[in-house]
């Protein structure tokens, strides 16, 4: 059975502005650019990021956790990334990654949402998967 969609999937230019938004935050994230990953979460109370070892709702709480974090050992590769738009205005990223010395691939999502402001994320999630 096939479904009618009530939007487009995929549109090449709004993957590419999405693509560009999400490689934008992977520099900010590895080079610690805490001022643009702050601009990259939409600024709110429901805005949501459930990190490998936090649960965190609210910008508040995101912008308190990059404040406190680490700067060190951000750097990592990037695998299997896949961006997939629906319409104009929203769009969902999912990558695997992984970081020297850590024997786990890391798993992160990011719902996307486009705003006067341009692209926000508006829900991320990171976690680890054991590897057997």
């Amino acid at each position: 059975m096939e479904t009618t969609l009530p939007f487009e999937v995929n549109i090449p230019e709004v993957v590419a502005e999405v693509r560009a938004a999400f490689e934008r935050y992977e520099v900010a994230l590895t080079t610690n650019q805490v001022d643009v990953l702050d601009e990259l979460f939409l600024d709110g109370p429901h805005t949501v990021r459930y990190g490998a070892t936090e649960n965190l709702v609210g910008v508040d709480e995101i912008r308190a956790f990059r404040q406190g974090r680490s700067p060190k050992n951000l750097m990592r590769v990037l695998q299997r990334t896949v961006i997939t738009t629906y319409g104009c205005d929203y769009a969902v990223a999912n990558t695997e990654f992984t970081r020297a010395g850590e024997p786990r691939v890391g798993r992160q999502s990011h719902a996307w949402v486009r705003f006067e402001q341009g692209w926000r994320i508006v829900a991320a999630h990171v976690s680890w998967m054991e590897m057997k």
